[in-house]
Parts: structure tokens; sequence; C-alpha cells
């Protein structure tokens, strides 16, 4: 199979708009790598740095993590664990901190439901017809009584361009996004409108962060939840992590 083969194999290919980590304190050794990876497998890259097994060297893409040799000749796509520690994904671990950074461009767009008493903040990558999805936003008022605030970023499962993505370019333009959401979900057709949210770099953030489905769910750290929880599981979640 050629490299380039292996992204191919990952659900959708749109590219997240980064800046290249390269800086003047690489080897032109590390340097040639990125642009090999660049010009081989067309992704960009944010972070590159040694990987906890020795020859190579783990590297952040908008398509998230990837592990390349060190003589640039192997790739792999894939989580790496830890077997002396309770089978750790190192791999996650990788994204947590660059998860929380990428994020706060965002926030502007985010639709934020907010809790009276925050004690917590959850990010959500959501799609308007997922049943999941459906289900959590049923429960808003569950989540926000137990000082969950969520923010919902948009993650058409559909892809981009699709009726789907263009259903939700229609909630995040409305006049009140947050109505549009609930009536959205309850099966309603919004009105399409147009504004300058880009639903498109939402999904591309999805990608990036390893997000393959909806919802998909961002905690503070940086930690990526697939899937639905009720309410008081998620809180039993976020308070472990104090």
């Amino acid at each position: 199979m050629k490299i380039a083969q292996i992204f191919s194999l990952i659900a959708g290919l749109a590219l997240v708009p980064m800046a290249m980590s390269a800086t003047a304190t690489d080897s032109s050794a590390e340097a040639k790598i990125k642009q090999k990876l660049q010009d081989t497998l067309g992704v960009n890259i944010s972070l590159f740095q040694d990987s906890p097994i020795e020859g190579l060297y783990q590297v952040l893409t908008d398509r998230g993590v990837i592990y390349v040799t060190k003589d640039a000749s192997k790739v792999f796509h894939g989580n790496l664990y830890d077997l002396d520690n309770g089978m750790k994904n190192l791999t996650e671990a990788a994204l947590l901190g660059p998860r929380v950074s990428m994020l706060k461009p965002f926030e502007k767009d985010m639709l934020v439901y907010k809790a009276k008493n925050e004690k917590h903040v959850v990010t959500v990558f959501t799609d308007v017809d997922c049943g999941y999805c459906r289900k959590l936003h049923s429960q808003m008022q569950g989540y926000n009584d137990l000082g969950i605030t969520i923010r919902y970023l948009a993650f058409p499962r559909s892809g981009i361009p699709s009726a789907n993505a263009d259903e939700m370019q229609a909630v995040w333009c409305a006049k009140d996004p947050l109505q549009a959401m609930t009536d959205a979900k309850s099966g309603e057709n919004v009105k399409a409108s147009t504004c300058a949210i880009d639903i498109e770099k939402q999904y591309r953030l999805g990608m990036a962060f390893g997000v393959s489905g909806t919802p998909a769910l961002i905690l503070k750290d940086g930690t990526l939840i697939p899937g639905y929880q009720e309410p008081k599981d998620l809180l039993r979640t976020l308070e472990a992590k104090l």
C-alpha cells in the first residue's frame, strides 16, 4: 500500500489551516522530513517531536497524530499504548494540550448553553440529525442544572459540502441560533441564511482532533470522549478529572 493511501482510510480529507512548526532551531534533517510529509501525504504539521519510541518522531497533523521513522522511510497512523502503564493511550495524551489551544480561536463561534452556576465547560462536536446528539440536546436543562455548560461546534457527519452541512450553516446563521438548534434537533426545518460563520472550519477542526462521529465531547483538559453520556454520568466523568 502506498503511503498516501493510508489517509484514504480515514473519514474525510479536509484540511485545517495550521502554521508549520518549523523554526530556525529545527535541524535540516527534521525540516526535510516535514517537507516530505507535506509533499507526500498532503498534511499540515503543527507539532514535531520525539515519540516515546526511540527512532520515531511523533507528528501532530491536521489529521491527527502520525509517527515517522527518523530516516523518513516509514510512517504509520494509529494509537500508541503504554503496556507498563495500564495501557495508557499515549497518542491521545499527545493531543490534549494542542486541542485546548486550537479550540481558543473558535470560542466566538460556539453556540453556548450556559449553566447558571457553572462548574464545568464541555465542548461538543454535534450534528443536527444524529439520534444521540438530539438526546443530549433534549437533556440540556439537566446538564445545566448540574453546573455543566455545553458549547457546540458543528460536525456534519455527511461531510462538506452536503445538505447536512447546509442545514447546520442555517442554524449557526439564524437570528436566534440557540433556538434554531433546538428546532433543528426537533426535526423542524430552519430557514437558510448567510453569515460569516464558517461551518467547514469547525468540521475540519473536529477532523484534526480525531472526531469520527457525533456527539464528541471535548473536556477542559483536551480529553476527547466519543459518544453520549447522561447528565449525571458526565458529571461523574468531569469530577473524576479534578
